[in-house]
């Protein structure tokens, strides 16, 4: 008699951590084979075709890096929320460490890219080693299983939430260009509505995401990057402290899925496309390349590590329960992870298309160096 196939197995699969990474990989893959084959030009003619119509007429990458991206954006901002609400940044105490670490991992990358870079062309790309990469990050750890306590993983998954709220700030503060005030102030007054409703105790989410899309047209003719209008969409809906089921958990527990196994495939996809020649390749040791791979690696170990324990010392924090100091040292070593953000961050701060393709190329090095250095440090450990 054939065995029944056990379909929660490929459920609890699917729900784990581990999936989109693998997904991630697996586009990034594939954007790599389909840039350096003959397949390359179908593939541009593709990401350049324009869909919409009137002033929403833009390209199929444009869409991509603006519109679906704005959705992970508003998936982190509501992940950030809850977290300030209920979770490990709820309380100064638990918060401090994650937040503490975060800030040396962005702090102490951004310098060593400035100290490579000051004075030259491609000085603007600081922001670009300072984010790490959620989906990949949390894979790589999930991989780990009970090698690693789940103290760490909480501890990593509140640092790398405070390190996408850095990266929001800098992407909204340094790579905005001109700023259109009319269209900010529209924006502004979309963004009291929905306040407003949130207030007055409107649950029901299309009041908020009609609202939310218009927030987004508006943001993206202001001249800040529309992806913004995902997390100021995201801080208005409402949730609690209770174990009632929210409008912002329904709303993220539905975007989980598209976003991780879509959204992020598809901009690794469009964005990873990287056509290598000996001119990139000898860009890994300019300023700019040496900057990202060492910036990312070095500095992200460095400045989680370093930050970490002075929150300790000074008594600001606490290790979670069952973490040590060298898991602290490996988790430092998978948040120089930084290949979404970090692309998406590359993307705006270069005009010339050659530092865009380093600054990719480089992100991709010092991203496997720091996931397989993580990944094998931190299987080294005693479970």
């Amino acid at each position: 008699m054939p065995k029944t196939i056990n379909f929660e197995v490929f459920k609890k699969f699917f729900r784990s951590g581990q999936v989109g990474g693998i997904i991630l990989l697996i586009c990034v893959a594939t954007s790599l084979i389909i840039a350096n084959t003959t397949s390359k030009d179908n593939f541009e003619a593709l990401l350049s075709t324009k869909l919409g119509f009137g002033e929403l007429n833009y390209t199929v990458l444009l869409w991509i890096n603006d519109a679906l991206m704005a959705i992970f954006f508003l998936l982190v901002g509501l992940e950030i929320k809850r977290e300030l609400v209920e979770g490990e940044l709820s309380s100064i105490k638990t918060a401090a460490l994650p937040v503490v670490a975060a800030l040396g991992g962005m702090v102490i990358p951004a310098f060593i890219y400035f100290m490579f870079n000051k004075g030259t062309e491609t000085a603007s790309g600081w922001g670009v080693p300072m984010a790490t990469d959620i989906a990949f990050a949390l894979a790589i750890i999930g991989m780990l299983g009970k090698r690693v306590p789940t103290g760490l993983k909480i501890f990593l998954a509140a640092l790398a939430i405070v390190d996408d709220l850095g990266a929001i700030l800098v992407i909204a503060i340094f790579y905005t260009n001109q700023i259109h005030f009319n269209y900010l102030a529209m924006a502004g007054g979309v963004l009291v509505l929905l306040s407003l409703m949130n207030y007055f105790g409107v649950k029901n989410l299309i009041f908020y995401l009609i609202p939310g899309a218009l927030l987004w047209y508006l943001i993206h003719h202001s001249g800040i990057h529309a992806t913004v209008a995902g997390v100021l969409l995201a801080f208005t809906i409402p949730t609690n402290e209770s174990d009632v089921l929210s409008p912002l958990e329904k709303l993220e527990h539905s975007l989980t899925v598209p976003v991780n196994y879509l959204i992020m495939p598809v901009f690794a996809l469009a964005n990873t496309n990287i056509t290598f020649t000996k001119e990139m390749i000898q860009g890994i040791v300019s300023p700019l390349g040496l900057g990202i791979v060492v910036g990312l690696f070095v500095g992200k170990t460095t400045g989680v590590t370093f930050f970490s324990w002075l929150a300790v010392k000074l008594k600001w924090a606490e290790l979670p329960s069952g973490v040590s100091w060298k898991h602290v040292l490996g988790l430092g070593m998978l948040a120089g992870i930084g290949f979404t953000m970090s692309i998406f961050i590359a993307m705006l701060s270069f005009g010339e298309a050659i530092h865009i393709l380093e600054a990719k190329f480089a992100i991709l090095i010092a991203s496997v160096i720091s996931g397989l250095a993580g990944f094998f440090y931190l299987k080294s450990q005693k479970e």
